[in-house]
Order: C-alpha cells, then sequence, then structure tokens
C-alpha cells in the first residue's frame, strides 16, 4: 500500500512538472548521492532545495512545490562558473533526502529516579530527552515511567517561562522535566485530539484517552488515563490521572483492610441488595476500593452494569456502559440508571452520585432487589449522610437502603528499611493512650509501655524514607444507635452521627490511623497531614 501511494505521489509530481515547465525529477529509483559541500544543511532547510547530481561545470538542484521563484534566481547567481538546472521532486522525495543529510538523532529514554540526589542534573536530562522526541512519544514516555515510578498522576503546569512536569507518587509531587513552551504545543496538541476536547477552550475540560502507543524503539505503551484541563494566566494545565489496565490488580485482599474491616465488607456484599458508598476526596482510592468489590463479585451467576464517567478500567465479564461529559450534566447518570435497572443486574455500580436525581435512583434501586455501589466526595462517612440529606431532604429510604458508608484516605507508607525509632514525648504518649482507649469494644489495644514511634530515614535508594501508601478507613453501618437517630431524629448533624455510630462500634479514621502508627506504618506528621 505504501508503494503504490509512492507511485501516485510520483505521478502527481510529474503532471505538476508539466504544468509548471520544469524537469521531473523520479527521486524514487536509484542510489541518492549527497554533496554536502555545496550547500549548507541549515539552507536545505530554508531554500526547501536539494543538489541532485553534480560536476565542476554542472549542476541540477532538486525543488519541490514550497521552493521560491526567487529562490531558484538567487541559487543561478551564486553558481555562475556551473550550468545550473532545476528539476520537480516530491515532497516525500525530499524527506527522505533530508533524512540522509541530517539524520535523525537516535533518542536514548533514560529511566526518571526520584531518588538520584542531583536533582537538577535529572530534570535536565529528561527534558532535553522530551525536547527531542515527537508527541506521541512524549507522552508514552512519561505515561510508562509513571507507572513505574507508581505515580497517580501527571501534572503539566504552564509557567511564565516554560512547562512544569510533576509526578505525584505516594500522594506528594515530584518534579521530573521542563518543556519549552513550542514542545508543550506540540504535546498538548496531540493530547487534546487524543482526548476529544479543545486547544481554544476558554472552559475546564475532561477527556478520556486509551491507545496503544509505538514509539521510536519499539517499545509499546498502553496509555489508559483521564485528562482534566483548566486555563491559567500562562496557558492551558492538564492533569492526567493514570489508570492500571491490570485486572488482577483490584482484589480485595490487596486492599490493606483490617480483619475487622475485610469481615465487615464482605458480610455486607454477600447480601442480595443495599447502597455501599465509597467516599472521600480526590485521589484516595475510591475507585480502586470499587473494582476491587466488583471484581470479587464478578462470577457467571452475576450480572452485574457499571455507568461511569469514562471507564476507567475495563473488566470482562462486566457490562460498563460509559457517558460523556455533557450527557452527565443532562443528567445522564440518573437516566441511564432507570433505564439498566430493566436488564434486571445483580449488582450495579455508579460511578459518582453526583445529583439528587442520580442519588433517589440509587436508593430506590437497592430496595428493589439490586446491590449498588457508588463514589461520593465527602470529608467522612457521617458528612456523606449529611450532605445527602441535604440533597435529597430527609429521606425515609436512608435507613433501609444504606447498608456501608466507607470513606478513606491514603497516607505514606514508612520503608521498613530505612525507617528510625524515636520516644515520644510525655504530652504525645497522653495524646496516644486517649485515642487508643477511646477505641471500640472488641478492638485489640496494642501496648503502649515502652512505646516507639517511627520516623522516615534516608538511604541512597530512597533518600525520602517512604515506600507507597496505607489506607485509612472508618465503615460507618446503619445499625443500632445510628438506625434510631436516623429514623426519629430531624435536622441531624454530621457531629450528632459520628457520635452515634461510635457509639454503634464505628472506628474513626483518625483512630485507625492511630493504630498504623503505633504499628510502626506510617508517621504521626502523616496522619495529621491527611486527617487533621
Amino acid at each position: 500500500m505504501a508503494l503504490e501511494q509512492r507511485q501516485i505521489d510520483e505521478q502527481n509530481t510529474q503532471r505538476r512538472a508539466d504544468i509548471l515547465g520544469l524537469q521531473y525529477y523520479d527521486s524514487s529509483q536509484g542510489t541518492k548521492q549527497l554533496y554536502k559541500d555545496i550547500l549548507a544543511k541549515d539552507e536545505l532547510y530554508s531554500l526547501r532545495i536539494i543538489p541532485l547530481v553534480a560536476d565542476d561545470h554542472n549542476v541540477m538542484f532538486g525543488v519541490t512545490n514550497n521552493t521560491s521563484q526567487q529562490t531558484m534566481t538567487n541559487i543561478r547567481n551564486r553558481f555562475i562558473d556551473q550550468k545550473v538546472s532545476f528539476s520537480l521532486i516530491s515532497d516525500t522525495g525530499y524527506r527522505e533526502y533530508m533524512q540522509l543529510y541530517d539524520p535523525p538523532k537516535k533518542v536514548e529514554y533514560h529511566d526518571i529516579s526520584i531518588n538520584d540526589g542531583d536533582r537538577k542534573s535529572q530534570v535536565a536530562k529528561v527534558s532535553e530527552m522530551l525536547n527531542q522526541v515527537r508527541a506521541d512519544d512524549m507522552l508514552a514516555y512519561l505515561v510508562s515511567q509513571a507507572h513505574g515510578l507508581g505515580a497517580s498522576d501527571i501534572h503539566i503546569e504552564t509557567q511564565r517561562d516554560d512547562i512544569r512536569v510533576r509526578l505525584r507518587i505516594d500522594g506528594v509531587l515530584h518534579e521530573v522535566a521542563r518543556l519549552n513552551p513550542e514542545k508543550y504545543r506540540v504535546l498538548m496538541s496531540a493530547v487534546a485530539s487524543a482526548a476529544n476536547i479543545s486547544t481554544a477552550s476558554e472552559e475546564a475540560q475532561q477527556g478520556h484517552i486509551s491507545q496503544r502507543i509505538t514509539m521510536a524503539d519499539k517499545t509499546t505503551v498502553d496509555v489508559n488515563l483521564r485528562l482534566e484541563t483548566v486555563p491559567t494566566v500562562n496557558g492551558m494545565d492538564m492533569v492526567m490521572r493514570l489508570f492500571n489496565m491490570d485486572q488482577s490488580m483490584y482484589n480485595l485482599d490487596r486492599l490493606g483492610l483490617s480483619p475487622p474491616q475485610r469481615k465487615i465488607v464482605d458480610n455486607i456484599i454477600a447480601k442480595p441488595s443495599g447502597l455501599v458508598m465509597v467516599v472521600g476526596p480526590t485521589g484516595s482510592g475510591k475507585t480502586t476500593t470499587l473494582y476491587s468489590i466488583l471484581n470479587s463479585l464478578n462470577s457467571e451467576e452475576r450480572k452485574i452494569i457499571t455507568i461511569e464517567d469514562p471507564v476507567e478500567y475495563q473488566f470482562a465479564g462486566i457490562v460498563q456502559i460509559p457517558l460523556s461529559g455533557q450527557q452527565v450534566t443532562e443528567g445522564g447518570f440518573a437516566e441511564r440508571l432507570k433505564a439498566i435497572l430493566r436488564l434486571d443486574p445483580d449488582v450495579v455500580m455508579v460511578g459518582e452520585i453526583r445529583d439528587a436525581s442520580t442519588a433517589k435512583t440509587a436508593l430506590q434501586a437497592s430496595l428493589t432487589g439490586h446491590l449498588v455501589l457508588s463514589t461520593f466526595h465527602a470529608s467522612s462517612s457521617a458528612a456523606a449522610l449529611t450532605r445527602l440529606a441535604d440533597t435529597l431532604g430527609e429521606n425515609p429510604l436512608f435507613v433501609s437502603a444504606i447498608r456501608l458508608i466507607m470513606a478513606q484516605r491514603l497516607v505514606r507508607r514508612l520503608d521498613d528499611e530505612t525507617k528510625q525509632a524515636y520516644d515520644p514525648d510525655e504530652k504525645t504518649k497522653a495524646w496516644l493512650a486517649q485515642l487508643v482507649a477511646s477505641l471500640p469494644a472488641g478492638t485489640e489495644h496494642p501496648p503502649l509501655e515502652g512505646l516507639k514511634l517511627y520516623k522516615p530515614g534516608t538511604s541512597d535508594e530512597n533518600p525520602f524514607g517512604f515506600k507507597g501508601q496505607i489506607a485509612l478507613r472508618e465503615q460507618f453501618m446503619m445499625t443500632g444507635k445510628v438506625s434510631e437517630l436516623m429514623t426519629n431524629g430531624h435536622n441531624i448533624t454530621a457531629q450528632q452521627i459520628e457520635a452515634a455510630a461510635i457509639a454503634s462500634g464505628m472506628r474513626t479514621m483518625l483512630q485507625d490511623g492511630v493504630l498504623h502508627v503505633l504499628n510502626g506504618e506510617t508517621t504521626l506528621e502523616e496522619l495529621f497531614r491527611v486527617v487533621g
């Protein structure tokens, strides 16, 4: 096919030569001779002209459709001691000659390491490399490196003089490169085309890219990400959330649930109906938790349908329905949810409850024999319930529909190889003792005698002292005093709901975090940074 296209290109060039009254030269035939001492490489680019045949008395130049008449006149005047002639060559032929005169530099892709002590040197090295490669390769390289480093996001931020590229690893941003504005525009154009967004929009935009890219070194990279853009004073900033396509990664055994937490989840999802919500801020692992639950429920005996914006992970055996941004803003979640309930699903996942209509439909579905899973933006389980009440009003469906609200946040995990023990001060010990004493009945109280806490250490391999992340969770169930409060109360606050939940045996996120601190898995500073 490529050969046929080249023949058509040459035939078209020959016809143009006849129209222009020029000789035609078939650059697809024979060996190409190079004459590097006739014109400088920069002139070959700027003048769009190639020396094809030359000796002491004659020079034949190849010109293209974009070579000006003035250029040909100047060349004749410049080579007055030789007989100068011109022949029209195809644009493809011109590019082939230029690849011989100016062979493309072989790009060596360097792995990014956030542990390199000389950060400026590494940023400069990666920046230089990125400024040499094509836009598709740039995106594929950043995605592959981000996956290799365990990053959750790629941040591309327009500055006054250049564009900063940072990766969020274990919840913390690390600068990896700086792009020049011209290279950024090329990258932005390629990303916008793949994600079906506009580079000229004055509004924030969302997009999704799912494609396989073969890089110049023949490496194949699966690019699967969600794109968020926002116009800033210096240009359009992008944040790309990475998705891992490995279905085996989404497993309840990998979520780090404690035995009591796992027992609650197993008991809830074993029931055929009810509403399960995972709540927390952006980047707290809500979708990972939901997909792990879905994966555990995925079997030949169940029909599972999801509605998502976008479909982040594609799972075999699950019917996944994508919604576009416009469909979401027009109430698409609620309308699509009503439609799929007629398809007789056993389990339904709604990507996010965003409005009253979706919330009401999800509640009703959970009461009519469906297990409904969803995410919700809220700071805690109790806050999620009050937000739901604000959205729908005080609804009697809450008590019978809601099975579990699980709030979560991510903290960095200490590197066991480098962490350093220390003795906490008396004030900290007293505070920890008070927290441990308030743990729900049935929770094993860790010993506080001879208490040691840990802080991050450093090593050449890991100068930051952290490795991976831990999810802090609280699990809110509609039982005991909570059920009584929601049934009989009016204008209930999040504080009242949380107090009732604690009285019914809920372990708060702060208490869960303290247990991780006492186990030497994270630091008090991390706990306070994330939970407060």
